[in-house]
């Protein structure tokens, strides 16, 4: 049986590469990407870099991949996203983000 793995890879912000691969049962992570050969737009110095994920959660390369698995090649984040977003947030003041943006006359806070 043959197997639809989604392949994808995104070394910029908004430069996604995604390929579609047809694999053999039983295949897994890393002889997936040797099929695609999405390793083949990669700097060698990059690849030490990139994490393996299936649908966005981190895997081993021996991990066996099961029909429609999306397969993804993770870059290291550049900022942690919990301190993007207080900085985001003290940038902004507390009156112009989140909850605490349009409030009724009298209203409660976060309503």
């Amino acid at each position: 049986m043959t197997l639809k793995v989604t392949v994808v890879l995104a070394l910029r912000p908004r430069a996604v590469r995604e390929l579609h691969v047809d694999a053999d049962e039983g295949s897994n992570a890393t002889q997936v990407l040797r099929k695609s050969g999405i390793l083949e737009a990669v700097s060698p110095s990059d690849i030490d870099q990139l994490e393996l994920a299936i649908w966005g959660r981190k895997a081993p390369g021996t991990q066996v991949l099961k029909d429609g698995d999306r397969l993804e090649l993770l870059r290291p984040l550049v900022v942690d996203p919990k301190h993007a977003r207080r900085e985001r947030f003290n940038r902004q003041g507390a009156k112009k983000a989140g909850l605490f943006k349009a409030r009724r006359t009298g209203g409660k806070a976060g309503y």
